[in-house]
């Protein structure tokens, strides 16, 4: 690639996201007077501000999709525009809820729990044994409820056999923002997940557990006041969020409880409006796009 750009070299160079490869790529591209417009930032919030300085010196323009990295690089001295959540206009809910859910043998009369226990292995291995136990305490006291298990197409199917097993949990793929958007309330892993259900509206719990060794060396390094996308977006607490020793069933199932009608559910709806409007209206990827093609216009190539 590098030998590519010395032969020929372009007038701006869009990298995006894949921060362990293309922060190194900026570096040389720099050094080869070519401008970086990178676009969805690293987690530097979250962790390794170090980071911070190595961007400043390499990256022309940072393009971010969260409202609370722009400040971040202003106060670092990156030049950086806020341009809205792509998902915005990628995420739709479903257009008729009772149809989706009659397709997906289940009653829309009732209410239905979304469940979103992670998009990879690792991730549902550790959050799955937990949640299951709290659906097995819900089923007990909330009959009624449906339970629907949103199934990451890049998973095996019989990796939720086990810790489910016994439990009348319905398996949808390849529609989770239908089924986000046609459910009562939602158990999601902490992630993108999470932005997606704050799209679709749905009130949920998040949850996350990891090794507790990974969790041990990790949890110093991390310096956000919140976990939860949702709430790092609102800058407060808008969703509960049950991480490691706190992700317990009883907690979760009470959480669940709480959701599914009353003042709790009232407040969450509200702080996810919240939440939606500070992710931008949608056409996000056009505006980077004109962020590009301005920079384009200051290059001297």
């Amino acid at each position: 690639v590098l030998d590519e750009v010395e032969r020929e070299p372009p007038a701006i160079a869009v990298l995006v996201d894949y921060a362990e490869f293309n922060l190194r790529l900026a570096r040389e591209l720099r050094k080869r007077g070519v401008p970086v417009v990178y676009y969805v930032s690293p987690q530097v919030w979250a962790w390794r501000r170090g980071r911070l300085r190595a961007i400043r010196e390499s990256v022309a323009h940072m393009v971010v999709i969260f409202p609370f990295e722009e400040p971040l690089y202003r106060e670092a001295g990156v030049p950086v525009t806020f341009v809205g959540h792509p998902l915005v206009e990628l995420a739709r809910p479903t257009a008729d809820r009772a149809a989706f859910l009659a397709s997906r043998s289940l009653d829309p009369t009732r209410p239905v729990l979304a469940v979103l226990p992670g998009s990879r292995r690792q991730e549902v291995a550790h959050n799955l044994p937990p949640i299951a136990a709290a659906l097995g305490l819900l089923r007990e006291r909330r009959p009624e409820l449906q339970l629907a298990l949103a199934v990451a197409p890049s998973l095996d199917p019989g990796l939720f056999d086990g810790p489910l097993a016994g439990l009348p949990v319905t398996r949808v793929s390849a529609a989770t923002h239908e089924l986000l958007s046609a459910s009562s309330a939602g158990i999601v892993a902490s992630g993108t997940a999470t932005v997606e259900a704050a799209l679709m509206d749905l009130p949920m719990v998040v949850v996350y557990r990891l090794s507790p060794l990974t969790y041990a060396l990790g949890r110093p390094l991390v310096r956000v006041p919140h976990y939860a996308m949702a709430n790092l977006i609102a800058g407060r607490k808008v969703v509960t969020e049950l991480i490691q020793g706190d992700f317990r069933p009883e907690r979760v199932a009470g959480e669940v409880e709480a959701l599914l009608a009353g003042p709790r559910r009232q407040e969450v709806l509200s702080g996810l409006a919240e939440v939606r409007t500070r992710l931008g209206p949608p056409g996000a990827s056009a505006r980077a796009a004109e962020v590009v093609a301005r920079q384009m216009g200051q290059s001297p190539k």
